[in-house]
């Protein structure tokens, strides 16, 4: 079967002429920067290549090989990242005001379809990683007291792999949470590499999860904002997960982000093996050649694609270590944390790129002494007062946030990424939040919120 990318371009050498959108009409002649874009390939909702939300044909076949590939039953593609899938996915498995049980470093995305949803959280606080400022793993034990806490909830949605490459044991959780009649979400859209090769961890769609969220461009050859929404169980109507698709995404999507997609899932299933075994290798040899390292440490994660780096017991910051990266050696990081960068690989990557980048750590390293651990950042837990939507819809005011101890928060705060909230709407805003804030803004790490400048609920 051919490609959709093979099909767009017989179709957009032919002469047929596009008495339809998009309104450049594939006129390359008409401004240099369509050509850039591939604009002489981008096509609408025609005869002959069917529609994302009825797909049919070979569309249809296209999304059945994705599903084939990592074992689902059913994958949908997303052009709107995993957030699409996350909000579709939520609302396919929830009814308005029904209670959930969450990690509570879901993303952000999750936060926002609780408040669409009007559903009530009840948050599971993971653990530290141990020695570290960052969290581990949710437990079978803490999904079980959750539930046990609240029988009613009805979903559990989980993280996993997390920014930082950590996973939990989907099995054994989604387990858990079926015991107590709940469907289990996972956000596995930092994990869309795992499950077809024994170099990384297995999938959730194949751990019991009924509902998976990859993003193919994260770690895989794909366009930016494409994925897959997989449904993994029949504990799911199909129907009504594909209802809330077209809810949540473009009733106009772009075929170029379809065909990336397609020519993604196609390159995996006829050169998979070779290329993990590839990837797997230079990140072997990365982190032989990092072992020199004496002050800076690549910590060992679940997943061996994420590279954190962890500057404890040195002088430097995380975001001092990814400024040196970027201005001396021209090195982008993904993150970089209070006491730690995230240099985040991908399937791109070659051993040509990660010995450049362990250069540039042992260079680094070298220049380096042994100094006390500064403090790593842990964001504490949150109180609610106010349902979301309540404290949201209340008179606000500015304020910053290292000196709204004890306010109540109209707002959402996070560090970009991972975009985590750190405290939501309608959750008072601890003493430990504002010192926290204050030493994040000493370390260098960045806080945002979604108003555009932190705000609290007025007259609390």
């Amino acid at each position: 079967m051919s490609t959709l990318l093979s099909q767009l371009q017989a179709y957009c050498a032919s002469d047929a002429l596009p008495m339809h959108m998009p309104g450049h009409k594939r006129n390359m002649a008409l401004a240099p920067y369509l050509n850039t874009l591939g604009a002489g390939l981008d096509v609408t909702e025609i005869d002959g290549f069917s529609d994302l939300h009825d797909p049919a044909g070979p569309l249809a076949k296209r999304m059945e090989a994705a599903a084939a590939l990592w074992g689902s039953r059913r994958a949908w593609w997303l052009v709107g990242g995993s957030t699409a899938g996350i909000l579709s996915g939520i609302f396919a498995l929830t009814d308005p005001g029904d209670e959930v049980i969450m990690a509570r470093n879901c993303h952000r995305s999750v936060y926002h379809a609780l408040l669409l949803r009007g559903l009530t959280p009840h948050y599971i606080y993971p653990a530290p990683y141990p020695g570290r400022s960052f969290s581990g793993p949710v437990t079978p034990a803490d999904v079980e007291a959750a539930f046990t806490a609240h029988p009613a909830a009805k979903l559990l949605i989980l993280t996993s792999p997390t920014y930082e490459g950590v996973t939990c044991n989907v099995a054994a959780v989604t387990a858990a949470a079926h015991r107590h009649g709940a469907a289990v979400l996972v956000d596995e859209a930092h994990g869309a590499h795992f499950g077809l090769s024994p170099a990384f961890p297995p999938s959730a769609v194949t751990q019991g999860a009924d509902l998976v969220v990859q993003s193919l461009h994260k770690t895989l050859p794909s366009l930016t904002q494409t994925g897959l929404l997989h449904l993994c169980t029949d504990h799911v109507d199909p129907m009504t997960v594909q209802f809330w698709l077209q809810v949540f995404q473009t009733s106009s999507p772009s075929y170029l982000l379809m065909a990336s997609i397609d020519s993604c899932v196609t390159l995996l299933r006829d050169k998979g093996p070779e290329l993990y075994a590839q990837w797997s290798a230079a990140l072997s040899d990365f982190r032989i050649q990092t072992n020199r390292l004496r002050h800076l440490t690549v910590l060992p994660v679940d997943d061996p694609s994420k590279l954190v780096i962890s500057t404890q017991n040195t002088p430097l910051s995380g975001p001092d270590l990814a400024r040196r990266l970027r201005e001396t050696y021209h090195i982008e990081p993904e993150m970089a944390a209070a006491d730690y960068v995230i240099a985040m690989t991908g399937l791109g990557d070659t051993a040509g790129t990660l010995t450049r980048l362990s250069r540039a750590l042992c260079e680094i390293d070298g220049t380096l002494t042994a100094a006390p651990a500064l403090p790593g950042l842990t964001a504490p837990e949150a109180e609610t007062v106010l349902p979301m939507s309540q404290a949201l819809s209340a008179p606000a005011a500015a304020c910053a946030v290292t000196a709204a101890a004890g306010e109540i928060s109209a707002d959402f705060l996070w560090a970009y990424p991972p975009g985590i909230p750190l405290v939501t709407p309608g959750e008072r805003v601890s003493g430990e939040l504002a010192e926290y804030a204050r030493s994040c803004g000493e370390t260098g790490v960045t806080l945002q919120s979604a108003r555009g400048g932190f705000h609290i609920v007025k007259n609390t």
